[in-house]
């Protein structure tokens, strides 16, 4: 009797609590959706509701009510899409509203590649200013942004602080003061260690002088996040050395645009593969993100030897002029090595700093410019670089589909732009040539899911959600469940689609309807609502004592 009595007390309470429920008023109520929450579990059609900054409820809330309801009926429900791979940090600092990533679904930007998050002043071309993280974080909060924005310490930024753009290796009182600086980033919210060991001065840095910075970020729960230092030829060399890290330190490790560059290397995928399953089975965690792209976007002067860039762009350009130097150079080009291999018909040059040499040669390739130029491919490369006085932007077709295709079905592989934010309306200080900035969220949804079945809808959207979310130990974010922070991504898969290309890169993505970051709508019926309530996302380590 006593048992029925209890059972009875039960299920009236849980009566009560699905009343209330049902009967509730809400901020709003996305009504009749299909849900993918994120986990790439099988979805279900339901309703979710947004009180304040949180998703309040999700399921069949019929009877309850929201001060705006918005009918998405048809439309796909999910957590907002997370760039593990940003230049953001300038552009939104600029303009906030970042209407190029909003409309691709991307709710987190995330910084720090190589370089920490800069201020607006700085420029490609200027002179290195060292910034806190901290510092950054500060100016963010002062001002509004749409997206949420989180950051790596970038380790390119702590040797150029302590070393400048020599190659000489730090000894143990500069390790020291370096490791300071690692430890003062992640006390203030950095998510890990970010490199791009394939640009000077990062190509100087040793692995154990990594393995000592990565050893900080790690004792406060921080991720070490890496261009390798080969993407061709030694990519493999690379991975052991990521993996090295990874081991050593005592930290899981993502490996930056997971791609390889050449077809005489396309053939080591498996190899790459192996690697990586491989260091996984020991217990590493070893994770990935890419671009849905063929070409990767960098300077032309990545052709250039490392050694005659030691000491930044103006000692570069000096050493060029010296006719031995050059000479040098010139053989080492003839030899190859990484980007150095790239055949010139490869390499189109999109950006000059000349306007005299934009008009001519702007998105034509080495070949091209070389035959107008009347000199051969690599002494024309190494003319421009020192007339333009920039390092000239490029776009290198060195990959394979089929290759980028395997990459991206790999389970441990999220997404990542490689490319700031921008608004069209206003007149931005760069604007990238290559469409990744503008379409890779909804190239992924509209290319690789819908027209090519290469994922499933649910698989895509946990890459884009929960995978990244894990990986950065984020707080309540990346999946659709009550008492996570509502950011809620509301898209058609029949028409969600990217319209950016090489030929056109400025053209905004289409398809993706509604989107809210913080439980604030950002985008109503795809455009800006200019709402701006992004917030600084910290890492693990932030306010913690390193003792």
């Amino acid at each position: 009797m006593r048992l029925l009595a209890s059972f009875t007390i039960l299920l009236l309470l849980l009566s009560v609590g699905f009343t209330e429920k049902q009967s509730a008023v809400y901020d709003y109520i996305l009504r009749g959706g299909v849900i993918y929450d994120g986990t790439g579990g099988e979805p279900f059609v339901g309703d979710l509701a947004i009180n304040g900054d949180t998703i309040a409820a999700i399921g069949d809330l019929s009877r309850a009510r929201g001060h705006r309801e918005i009918d998405v009926f048809g439309y796909a429900v999910s957590p907002g899409f997370i760039n593990m791979l940003s230049w953001a940090d300038q552009s939104l600092a600029m303009d906030g509203r970042s209407v190029s990533g909003i409309k691709q679904g991307i709710t987190l930007e995330v910084f720090g590649e190589g370089y920490s998050p800069r201020l607006p002043d700085e420029t490609p071309g200027s002179r290195f200013r060292w910034t806190p993280l901290a510092e950054y974080f500060a100016l963010m909060e002062k001002q509004e942004f749409s997206p949420n924005i989180a950051s790596f310490v970038g380790a390119t930024s702590i040797r150029i602080k302590e070393m400048g753009f020599t190659s000489r290796q730090p000894d143990s009182a500069s390790i020291e003061r370096m490791k300071r600086l690692v430890e003062e980033a992640m006390q203030h919210g950095a998510m890990g260690l970010g490199t791009s060991l394939i640009y000077p001065p990062a190509t100087f840095t040793t692995t154990e002088e990594l393995i000592a910075l990565a050893s900080v970020s790690s004792h406060y729960g921080g991720m070490y996040i890496t261009h390798i230092r080969s993407e061709g030829e030694k990519i493999l060399e690379a991975l052991d050395e990521t993996i090295r890290i990874a081991h050593e330190a005592n930290i899981p490790a993502e490996i930056y645009h997971l791609k390889i560059n050449l077809e005489a290397n396309w053939s080591k995928l498996d190899a790459v593969i192996r690697k990586i399953d491989s260091a996984q089975h020991l217990g590493l965690r070893v994770t990935a993100n890419m671009y849905p792209y063929t070409a990767s976007a960098t300077g032309l002067t990545a052709r250039l030897p490392a050694w005659v860039q030691e000491g930044g762009a103006a000692r570069m350009r000096r050493r060029l002029l010296d006719r031995a130097i050059r000479t040098k150079v010139l053989e080492e080009l003839r030899l190859g090595t990484p980007f150095r291999n790239s055949p010139p018909e490869q390499v189109v040059l999109t950006r000059f700093q000349n306007e005299k040499f934009q008009r001519l040669y702007g998105g034509k390739n080495l070949q091209e410019i070389a035959a107008h130029y009347g000199k051969s491919p690599d002494e024309t490369a190494i003319d421009l670089i020192i007339r333009d006085g920039s390092r000239i932007e490029a776009l290198y077709f060195q990959q394979s589909e089929q290759v980028m295709r395997r990459i991206m079905k790999l389970p441990y592989v999220s997404f990542g732009t490689d490319a700031g934010s921008y608004s069209l309306d206003t007149v931005p200080h760069y604007l990238p040539a290559h469409p990744r900035a503008f379409g890779t969220f909804t190239r992924v949804l509209g290319k690789y899911v819908r027209e090519e079945r290469l994922l499933t809808l649910p698989e895509a959207v946990r890459k884009m959600t929960s995978q990244p979310a894990r990986n950065l130990k984020l707080h309540k974010r990346g999946e659709l469940a009550p008492g996570y922070f509502a950011d809620v991504v509301v898209f058609h898969p029949d028409s969600v689609a990217d319209h950016a290309s090489y030929e056109q890169p400025h053209r905004y993505a289409t398809g993706v309807s509604f989107v809210f970051v913080n439980g604030t709508l950002v985008l109503n019926n795809g455009e800006h609502t200019g709402a701006m309530p992004g917030r600084v996302l910290r890492g693990p380590g932030w306010g913690r004592d390193f003792y």
